[in-house]
């Protein structure tokens, strides 16, 4: 009787709003934290970019001094930088097995998401691997990272990025513990995403940072005077 009470002249009940499907309301909660995730990603990739972006100027302006001892001479060790182009090559296979991840958890088959997942994880960190493979290369060959500016910058830069996917491969850890425990295939679709997409953006800074590492003093000579700094 009360419940009849309640309701307004067109019959409409007060009291549905009780009876909202839980489903839904965990369903538009997930989406907006999703949202929310995408956009902080976002945001903290633009900020990534910037400050690459600073230590790449400051890579060309320094490249003009007398003292720069180019990577790229015939003797030294990016003259034929082949460790390099294997090293991308399994950050590329990384991207490639994130990628699959992402589309087979949009088709909600997890199976091959799962194994996606996987995969991208263990080709990044044999791709980690083969950067502290160059590194102890270049130790064993004498360059230290203090015996000239373009050593410097090298480990500079390849540290940074190295730093920066190991982070992705904490988040990738986390979320990989998440599918041990047998959560929700929707529940991980979306953060499954956002790993690929981080790691798309390191592939594509990478091969930045790759071109301009292995690049000619020609080539550092130019790109300054189109950005004013010769």
């Amino acid at each position: 009787m009360n419940r009849l009470l309640l309701r307004n002249a067109d019959g409409a009940d007060p009291g549905g709003s009780w009876n909202r499907d839980p489903e839904g309301i965990q369903s538009a909660a997930g989406a907006k934290r999703n949202q929310i995730a995408k956009t902080g990603l976002h945001l903290f990739l633009a900020v990534v970019s910037s400050l690459f972006l600073l230590f790449l100027i400051a890579f060309i302006a320094r490249s003009q001094m007398a003292d720069w001892l180019p990577l790229t001479e015939p003797l030294a060790p990016l003259a034929n930088p082949w460790q390099l182009w294997l090293n991308s090559a399994f950050l590329v296979f990384s991207c490639i097995a994130l990628q699959w991840s992402r589309m087979a958890a949009r088709q909600a088959r997890r199976d091959a998401t799962v194994i996606g997942f996987a995969l991208g994880g263990v080709f990044a960190i044999v791709f980690l691997v083969g950067q502290l493979w160059v590194w102890q290369q270049f130790v064993a060959w004498g360059y230290f990272v203090a015996s000239n500016p373009a050593n410097s910058f090298f480990y500079l830069l390849t540290g940074m990025h190295g730093l920066h996917l190991l982070g992705g491969l904490i988040a990738w850890s986390i979320i990989g513990a998440k599918f041990l425990h047998r959560v929700p295939l929707p529940q991980l679709s979306a953060k499954v995403g956002l790993c690929a997409t981080y790691w798309h953006y390191l592939l594509g800074l990478w091969f930045v940072l790759f071109a301009l590492l292995a690049s000619t003093p020609q080539t550092y000579e130019a790109i300054a005077r189109f950005c004013g700094l010769r």
